[in-house]
């Protein structure tokens, strides 16, 4: 490996002429003054620390990335000076690592978080240590959001196709209740009725009740599914709003002889709420809950927080959901009930998803489903995104 002035210099230091030193460190900080103008003039962030994480080396890119000053934060750890930003717990001494990081202060921003580690220089690799790591950032915030549109768009326009199925579902409850309302009214211009046609005339009413509310249930949640209405957020209690959503469907879960057990965090920050859609969301939800049991069952709500966001699962311990079944269900249109619709999930996910937030799945036969919602918290700082699988890279070329 051929070596460097500072390699030669160090080697020749004893034979070098006092006079000659101050010529040489003004050769050194005019190297560093110019490296440095280089790596400001970078878009990408850079940090360098060494091998206990500590700071050495920030750039002018990585400093406004995290809203810090530099010069201020030279020794510190890097999980001091940035919170969140802990390498220890996602890399090891000697691995390269690529992962996406989404930070919220002093702006949300989703980067590109590249580390590879600084080795000695030692002839024999075996004898090589770790002297610190280099950390470049790069913003791809414009190309997440990019690819969030695009998906959002495609999503779109899949439920705007359905308008031809919604409206051949509407069409055969009209059907039947144009009829049952024709014999009505015939029936109406009969004089003098008899009990049995009145019996007649009240299943018929009956009929007619039960396919308007069918159709309205229909039309609703097509017009949510369709056009959302914008969020109105404001700071929020949670577990206020969730038990608000349980005790409204109260009788109707008591009807079913279903026991309910709630589990709030006593510590759950606040988080911004359109409490209107959030509490249509959670409400879905439930119901779908309790209904998957029938009668008799548990429904269990649990509320939590981590260091990004604020989550409720709501788990029941009906016969779950098929495996074949797991990656439809949230599609629109898609249902496992007779009497379904199948816009009710994927209405909760375009809300939750609305809300920044993330809604997983977990079902297993014969056992039940847990739902879990999770939410940003307003104190947020950054999160870890998963690391994407080689088969997602290769769709995204």
């Amino acid at each position: 490996m051929n070596k460097g002035f500072i390699d030669k210099l160090v080697e020749r230091i004893r034979f070098v002429e006092p006079d000659d030193i101050g010529h040489y460190l003004q050769l050194l900080s005019r190297e560093k003054g110019f490296l440095e103008t280089i790596f400001n003039a970078l878009l990408e962030g850079i940090i360098v620390t060494d091998p206990h994480d500590r700071i050495i080396y920030m750039n002018q890119a990585a400093c406004s990335f995290f809203g810090m000053n530099g010069a201020e934060n030279m020794g510190r750890r890097l999980g001091e000076a940035i919170p969140g930003l802990d390498l220890r717990s996602v890399a090891h001494s000697g691995d390269v690592m690529s992962r996406d990081l989404e930070i919220f202060y002093p702006q949300r921003r989703f980067l590109n978080f590249y580390v590879a580690p600084l080795m000695s220089d030692e002839r024999e690799p075996s004898r090589r240590s770790l002297v610190g790591r280099a950390i470049i950032l790069r913003d791809i915030t414009e190309a997440q959001r990019e690819r969030e549109e695009t998906i959002e768009s495609e999503r779109f326009s899949a439920v705007t196709l359905l308008a031809a199925g919604v409206a051949h579902e509407i069409g055969n409850p009209l059907n039947s209740l144009d009829i049952q309302l024709q014999l009505l009214e015939r029936k109406l211009k009969q004089p003098g009725l008899s009990d049995a046609n009145r019996v007649e005339f009240s299943e018929s009413l009956g009929i007619a009740r039960g396919e308007v509310s069918r159709l309205d249930q229909i039309i609703s949640q097509f017009l949510k599914a369709v056009r959302p209405a914008p969020l109105e957020c404001h700071p929020g209690d949670f577990n206020a709003l969730i038990l608000e959503t349980v005790q409204f469907l109260r009788s109707e879960i008591e009807n079913r002889n279903i026991t309910v057990e709630i589990a709030p965090s006593s510590t759950l920050p606040p988080v911004l709420l359109d409490r209107d859609q959030m509490r249509q969301a959670l409400y879905n939800i439930i119901r779908n809950s309790f209904q998957a049991m029938g009668s008799q069952g548990l429904l269990r709500v649990v509320t939590g927080s981590d260091d990004s966001h604020v989550w409720v699962s709501i788990g029941d311990t009906g016969g779950g959901i098929p495996q074949a079944s797991i990656d439809r269900i949230f599609q629109p249109y898609y249902t496992t009930k007779e009497s379904g619709n199948g816009l009710g999930l994927h209405v909760v996910q375009r809300i939750i998803r609305a809300h920044g937030g993330e809604i997983i799945l977990e079902s297993a036969e014969n056992k039940g489903v847990v739902f879990t919602i999770r939410i940003p918290r307003i104190d947020r700082q950054m999160r870890f995104l998963p690391p994407i699988e080689e088969s997602d890279k290769s769709a995204n070329k």
